[in-house]
Order: C-alpha cells, then structure tokens, then sequence
C-alpha cells in the first residue's frame, strides 16, 4: 500500500497548497516527501518554523499569484508585443516585489533567516513609474504621449462636429426620420431615415432596418468629416502601438531580474504555506532524532475536529519497539496508529505537527502499512489475500530503519490460523528490528506481546458503565473487544446474548439487560465468587459452566495437536490441556472437542494414572489413610486440581 495515500498524507498536502498563490508552489507543495536526511528534515521544520513566526508578527505576506507571467516572458522571448492587460500583470509583480521586500524588512526584528530573502528581491521602480504613467485599467492613458494625447484631442472634436450636424438635419426634418437619435452603424455615424423619404436625404445607404421600413443613412455633409476621424483613428492605433513597444521592450531589459524576482517569490509563497498550513492546524514544531524513538504527547489527527479528537500520548522505542493495540471496534485504534503514521510523514517532511512541542520524531528510511481490507474484484482479492499480499510485500522491504503499520494482524480467516500467523509475522518484526504497531483481536496475541521482550501491549479505553469509546490510548493494558456488550447496546435480544456468551466462553459470565435490583444482586454474587476463588484455588463451579470435561480428548490449535483435558475452565477461560505429557493451560478457543470422556472411560475412572505421577498417586494414597511427616503431592506450575 502507498503510505502517502493510506495514512492521507496526500489530503495533508492538498491542504498546504490551498495555502500557496502560485502555480508553482502549488506543484511543490503537492509534490512534498519525506526526507532521507536528519539535517534537511531539521532545516525544513525551521524553515516552517520561521515562517510561522513572521506571519504572527507582521501578518499575512503580500504574495501574488502571477497568473500568466510565464506566458508573458515567453511571448517577450519571440518577440512579440505585450497587451495593456498582460502588461498589468506584469505591474501588479513589480507591486508585490516591493511591498514583499517592505515586508521582510519589517520582519528582519524576528531573526528568521527566511527575511533575508527580501535582499535578493530587486524593486524597479523606474519600470512601476513608467508602467504607470501608460496604462491604467488596463487601456493606454491619454498622458502616455503628448502625440497621443493631440490625436485623442482631435478626434474628440471630430466626432463632435458630425454629432452637431447630424443633430441640426433631425432637427430641421423630424418627418424625414422614424427616430429621433444618432445610430452608429458599422463604424459610422448615421440617421434613420424613413423609406419613403429616402432621396430627400443625400449620403450613403450604411444599412437597412429587418423591416425594410428605415434606412440608416451616412449623410454626405459629414463624409469628410467622418474620413477624417478614420484617419485620426488610425494615427492613434499607431501611437498605442509604438508605445507598447517601448513598454514591452522597457520589461524585457528588466527580465533577468523579473527572473529572479520570480524565483524568490515562488520559494518564499512555499515557505510561508508552510507557515499558514500550521497555524490553521494550532501545530508546533517537534524534535527530530535518530535514536529510533518516537514520543508523541498531547497530538491530534490533523483532518479530525481540533475540538472533538483526543489527544494521543505514545512513548516507543526505547525498551519497546513494538506496540500491540488491542480493544473494541470504532474504539480507535485504527486512527490511532494512522495518527502515528501521519505526524511522523509531517515531521519528516518538515511539517508541524498538532502535538505538543516536546515530541519527538525519529528518521524512518520507509514507512509501511496495511490498513483497510483491500478488497478487489479486478484482481481477484479477497480481504485476507489482500492482507496476506501486503504484508508479503512489507516483509520484503522491510529494514531496522521502518516503521510498520498492520491493521487487524491476522484476520480474514480461520481465528486459529490468522492467530498463527500474526504471531509468526510479529516474530519476523522482531528479527528485522523495525518499529512497529499492529491492531488486533487475538487475545493469544496480546499473550505474546506480554511475554515477548520489546513489545508492549495497549488498548484503546473503553466506558463499560456507557459502552462508549474513550478513543484514548492506554500504554501497557490489554483490551477486550467488548463485543457482546457492543451488541446488547445495540438491541439484540437478551437469549442470544447469553447464547453467544456461552458459546464464546463456555460459560455465562454475567447477565443483560436486568432491571437494577437484580443487576445489583448479581453483582453482590460475583463479588462473592471472586473472594472464593481468591481463597480456594481452582475454578468456581457453580459460577461457571465448563464445554470441556476432565478427560475430553481435544485438538489444540494452531499446532493440532492431540491432548486430554486435566481440568475445568478457570475465570480467564483457559483449560487445563495435557499434551504429550505436558501440562498446560490454554485458550479454550484453540480447543476443539474431538471425544468426550464418556466415551473413553468407564464411570467413576480414576484419572490420577493419566495426569499423576508414580510418586504422587502413592503419596496421596498414604495421605488419603493417615497423616505422615513429610508426605507431600508436587504439583507443577500451571497444574490445576483435577
């Protein structure tokens, strides 16, 4: 899996670029990755570091998005003319230049390297001024030129005259005419003459009306008048001409330093995303180190609401490289190893991250992850191949330099062998010395994770009383599933629970849904059954109702191997197994009955000559007739009475 999409390290970066103005930018911060190097990681968090802090000081920085201005110089490059529009673009750059370098002059009292860039920034005011005398509002102002001007002056007048004489022949012959205004028709001025009255009036016909009823007709007593003004027109066409190459060349001469003026705004709109992407996510800056150790304290999933996530607090590494979450489903702890992932892309990338300062975040050559279940009908994948392919892949790639994410180790498949397995695969983590997390339901495999040496065990806290999700992460403590009690929340009928609770355990630890006086009566019997069981060793047989009895022959998973029960279910659900000799107490879940003890023995058989030893069966014997000194049953760790 692509850990930039999985861990949505790409919405992150999408975020950072809505907070850049050019294209340019856009593109580098979409284009962001990890570093590979301790040195650049730091730089680039200080870099957003000093951005940050010039943006609280002298407020937002007046970026442009030079929209177009490549275009622009390449149109320049063949020599071609700039438009007034396309030269205001290039005024509004020289603007923002000058008012960015008068920014990071200001900003200088902050002591951020990133100011200094504003020395590298060249304000042409000569061009600004010049630029500014030509064009405003993107036309070619009369004080351009004084030629200009003279031209514009004059064909002013022009248009004038004919207005005036145009308006005297309405005046003078209102019947002539079916409207009494000035039409301009294909460039010229002219009046709307009826039909019928259409030789009265000298000219030129120009055009007709749809109906055929009005002619609009150009009058001959302003034909000079109107030539002239074409021709004026003309000399003013050439003038905005010469003067747009004069501007157009004027910018060209400057372009080296448009150039580098372009360069050093694009650097600093990166940067200063930077800035804003951590002050719209109240991040701070964390450590960096190549200790292999991560301690996060106090941080946020950044695309979760600041006001409803709960701070995430995990210190590994040091005596533990691997974490082992288990707890209910919608607890968590999905997000919570996604959050691990993310904040230690942004830190390596240089990124605030929405933790506390004193965090920090080691190097990692490569992140991997299997998150999510992959399904695909094109490739034919099912949940746990999908799983499986991953992981295949991430044991393949995997170094003492990686940090490892699995979702839900193990399952897809048979309970008994997706346990196997996600033991297997935590081994061979182990072995290659990466940091990892995992999520699972296994309680074998919170078991290993207790007993392993650079595993932890961690849950995500669960309200019983609410059956509710706490959504924090708790270091040290194994999780339960809290699945029934999920369901019986939900509404499932009290039968089946208690059904699904004895099938489950073998027993019915305790009972739904009851009104508070009897859920405070059992209660009071629990409690009771727990100080006999503190007192009395073995399990409580009226508590508890064992699937399995002394003597069953069962198969014990994920090994399938052959054993004979020695005795009942304790409180954790574990059953005394004896397996080629060997007494122990497993999981009743990695038990599977294959002949039940009726069936193999007679009535009232004395199983003491399977599970005991010579000496101890004489010596019971003995004890069972009288009292001898120094008479005792050695009962190894882990036996229980039959």
């Amino acid at each position: 899996m692509d850990p930039i999409k999985t861990l949505e390290f790409n919405k992150i970066l999408e975020k950072l670029a809505e907070n850049a103005q050019t294209s340019t930018a856009k593109s580098r911060c979409l284009a962001l990755r990890p570093s590979l190097t301790e040195a650049e990681a730091r730089r680039w968090m200080d870099e957003s570091t000093q951005s940050k802090r010039i943006i609280e000081l002298a407020g937002p920085p007046p970026l442009s998005s030079m929209t177009d201005l490549q275009q622009i110089i390449a149109l320049m490059n063949i020599e071609g003319i700039l438009m007034p529009d396309q030269i205001t673009h290039v005024l509004a750059f020289i603007v923002s230049c000058r008012r960015m370098k008068g920014y990071l002059r200001r900003a200088e009292t902050s002591e951020s390297d990133i100011a200094w860039y504003g020395r590298s920034i060249e304000e042409l005011k000569a061009l600004e001024t010049e630029i500014e005398q030509c064009i405003r509002n993107g036309i070619v102002v009369d004080k351009a030129s004084a030629k200009l001007e003279g031209l514009r002056r004059r064909a002013a007048e022009t248009s004038c005259q004919i207005k005036e004489k145009l308006d005297a022949l309405l005046r003078k012959n209102k019947l002539w005419f079916s409207e009494s205004f000035i039409s301009v028709r294909n460039g010229c001025y002219t009046l709307p003459v009826k039909r019928e009255h259409k030789k009265d009036v000298a000219g030129t016909v120009i055009e007709m009306s749809n109906s055929g009823g009005t002619c609009f007709i150009e009058p001959a007593s302003v034909g000079r008048l109107h030539t002239l003004l074409r021709d004026l027109m003309v000399e003013e066409d050439c003038e905005v001409r010469r003067i747009l190459y004069v501007l157009t060349a004027r910018i060209s001469d400057c372009l080296p330093q448009i150039r580098l003026n372009m360069e050093a705004m694009e650097t600093l709109d990166f940067l200063f995303a930077k800035g804003k992407l951590s002050l719209s996510m109240n991040a701070s800056p964390v450590g960096i180190n190549t200790q292999r150790e991560i301690r996060i304290i106090d941080a946020k999933h950044p695309l979760l609401s600041p006001d409803s996530a709960v701070p995430l607090n995990l210190d590994m590494g040091r005596e533990n490289k691997g974490v082992v979450i288990t707890g209910p489903n919608t607890g968590g702890k999905t997000v919570a190893m996604k959050t691990v992932g993310l904040l230690s892309l942004m830190a390596q990338s240089g990124l605030h991250v929405p933790a506390h300062p004193a965090s920090s975040f080691c190097m990692h050559h490569l992140i991997l992850c299997d998150i999510g279940d992959g399904q695909s009908i094109a490739e034919n994948l099912s949940t746990f191949s999908s799983h499986m392919k991953n992981i295949i892949e991430v044991l393949k790639q995997v170094s003492d330099e990686s940090l490892v994410l699995f979702d839900e180790l193990g399952s897809g498949t048979d309970p008994a062998e997706g346990m196997g397995i996600a033991i297997a695969v935590l081994d061979a983590l182990c072995e290659k010395g990466c940091m990892f997390m995992v999520t699972t339901h296994y309680p074998e495999v919170k078991e290993y994770a207790l007993n392993t040496t650079g595993l932890v065990n961690a849950r995500m806290a669960f309200d019983q009383n609410s059956l509710m999700p706490l959504y924090r992460l708790e270091l040290g403590k194994a999780g339960e599933s809290c699945a029934l009690h999920i369901a019986e929340k939900l509404g499932m009928p009290r039968k089946i629970l208690e059904r699904a609770q004895e099938a489950c355990y073998g027993y019915q630890r305790e009972r739904f849904s009851l009104p508070v006086a009897e859920k405070e009566k059992a209660a009071e019997e629990v409690a009771t059954q727990k100080i006999i069981a503190q007192q009395e060793p073995g399990p409580i047989k009226e508590a508890f109702q064992p699937a399995f009895g002394i003597g069953d022959s069962v198969l014990v998973y994920p090994q399938k191997e052959t054993g004979i029960v020695y005795a009942s279910p304790n409180q954790k659900g574990e059953v005394g197994v004896q397996v080629k000799g060997v007494k122990k107490l497993v999981n009743h879940k990695r038990i599977k009955l294959q002949i039940p003890a009726k069936e193999l023995y007679p009535e009232n058989y004395d199983f003491s000559i399977i599970f005991d030893s010579v000496a101890n069966r004489k010596a019971r014997r003995i004890m069972e007739r009288r009292h001898e000194e120094g008479n005792i049953i050695i009962r190894k760790e882990g036996e229980m009475e039959a």
